[in-house]
């Protein structure tokens, strides 16, 4: 789920810096430049592992500050694609159910990988699972807002989503909205057994549990009854 990306960077002291080491004020700026920001296909950068290689400073003509080419490698949330990881619902929509892992909310289960078949309810605003009976009745599963849920890493998508100019300015006959663009956003499925609202599946496990001990006493008092007749006999 994170992963070391070595990365490359030049690296701008300025003045107000030179009082500290410069290992230490580079890796000051480092953090300030990347922590939290999601880079092009490598994904969202945690915190700084550590410097693999410092270059010269330079101090370039009309700026007072210096510049280091310096190697370093960051540790980056990318999980891979088919590790399986727990969230909770964010919320739901028809798009599908949205998923956060506290410090990282970009994750959407479609539709078409959510447990078959479920539909969505707009008063509710959550996606059912319908989930089938013995009898041939369904029995409905919500995915409420907050439950743990646990997904299958099923794709992920990257963006640019750096400025390409000024923003355009509306006229008086222009009412469109700027989208918001996602740099990096996760697709995850849960159309497979053992996935899904936890709580799906802990219910299927006291059930199984209650089965079992049900069945275990009946076997006790089963074996019970034939002991007692073998003595009668006697």
């Amino acid at each position: 789920m994170f992963v070391l990306a070595e990365l490359k960077d030049t690296i701008r002291i300025t003045p107000e810096q030179f009082s500290l080491k410069l290992t230490e004020a580079i890796q000051d700026e480092i953090n300030r430049k990347l922590a939290n920001k999601v880079l092009l296909n490598v994904g969202l950068c945690i915190s700084l592992k550590d410097l693999v290689s410092i270059g010269d400073s330079l101090i370039l003509p009309g700026d007072g500050s210096s510049h280091t080419d310096v190697i370093f490698r960051y540790i980056v949330f990318r999980p891979s694609i088919g590790n399986v990881i727990t969230g909770k619902i964010r919320s739901c929509s028809r798009e599908g159910v949205h998923i956060t892992l506290g410090f990282f909310d970009d994750i959407l289960i479609p539709p078409s990988s959510l447990q078959h078949p479920s539909r969505f309810e707009e008063t509710e605003q959550a996606w059912v699972w319908e989930y089938p009976l013995a009898d041939g009745e369904k029995h409905d599963l919500y995915m409420d807002i907050g439950e743990p849920i646990k997904f299958r890493v099923s794709g992920e998508l990257f963006e640019e989503s750096s400025p390409i100019g000024p923003p355009q300015k509306e006229g008086p006959s222009t009412s469109k909205q700027t989208e918001v663009k996602i740099p990096y956003k996760i697709i995850g499925a849960i159309n497979e057994s053992g996935l899904g609202v936890l709580s799906w599946w802990d219910q299927d496990n006291q059930e199984e549990e209650v089965a079992e001990d049900e069945q275990e006493q009946e076997d006790d008092e089963l074996n019970g009854e034939e002991d007692g007749d073998g003595a009668y006999e006697e």
